[in-house]
């Protein structure tokens, strides 16, 4: 960091004055974004999807829980997992305290998982959350969103090209206590539903990057002298809160 360069407070200000012109443009352009993604078309969804919810069994929508709009946060943990993706849980941690703000614009938000519902429970303990997470073991929906595939779908695309994978995806597959096919039959992915006359609609999802505005620490690194500071070791630092000392 002592090789960054050095300048007076008057060579700040107007270096600042000048990215401050293309931070407005970006919040313009982020408006203009939010504005297309409302108006997607509506897909009606027409299977009836049933979770397992610590209410017992319930449907698509029934986890509205009275409300009109449904986010959904697909969490990595899949059947063969022994704990969840830590990359995942970093997200996870920031969304207990927003959630009482998303109820009072009418938008209920939850996690949903492959894994039964026995170990979301137990590792939502572990983590403290208080956020709803159901599981989809037990139906199609996580598959039918393309954010999980069986074990031999998963395998096939791996393969050639096992060598060529990031390390974060090893790194997690050994934290998450399973193998590196077993990892990626999983995918994080953020989707969002409608219920309007007593049918539901999907009207958005993202994955990969596109869940990064789910990461507050995101934003505050971008912000620090050294940024995210990964190099080619894309999100290998990420640990569960409760390991970084242990790390």
């Amino acid at each position: 960091m002592t090789d960054h360069r050095i300048g007076t407070r008057e060579e700040w200000a107007a270096a600042r004055e000048e990215l401050l012109a293309r931070e407005k443009e970006h919040t313009r352009l982020g408006d203009e974004l939010a504005r297309r993604r409302r108006e997607l078309p509506w897909v009606r969804v027409e299977k009836e999807y049933v979770f397992d919810t610590d209410d017992g069994p319930r449907t698509l929508a029934e986890l509205f829980d009275g409300r009109n709009q449904l986010v959904v946060y697909h969490f990595m943990f899949g059947p063969s997992y022994q704990a969840g993706c830590p990359t995942c849980s970093s997200i996870a941690d920031g969304v207990n305290g927003v959630v009482p703000h998303l109820n009072a614009r009418d938008v209920t938000m939850l996690f949903v998982s492959q894994a039964p519902l026995e170990k979301l429970q137990g590792y939502k303990r572990r983590m403290g959350w208080s956020f709803p997470w159901v599981s989809s073991a037990n139906s199609d929906f996580n598959v039918d969103l393309g954010f999980s595939s069986s074990k031999e779908q998963t395998r096939e695309w791996v393969a050639p090209m096992l060598e060529q994978l990031p390390p974060i995806a090893g790194r997690n597959a050994s934290e998450s206590g399973t193998d590196i096919v077993g990892y990626l039959t999983e995918s994080q992915g953020f989707s969002v539903f409608v219920l309007d006359d007593g049918s539901v609609y999907h009207s958005y999802s993202t994955g990969a990057r596109g869940v990064e505005f789910l990461m507050g620490y995101y934003g505050i690194l971008d912000r620090a002298p050294k940024g995210r500071d990964e190099g080619d070791a894309f999100q290998v630092w990420i640990r569960r809160r409760d390991e970084y000392d242990s790390k």
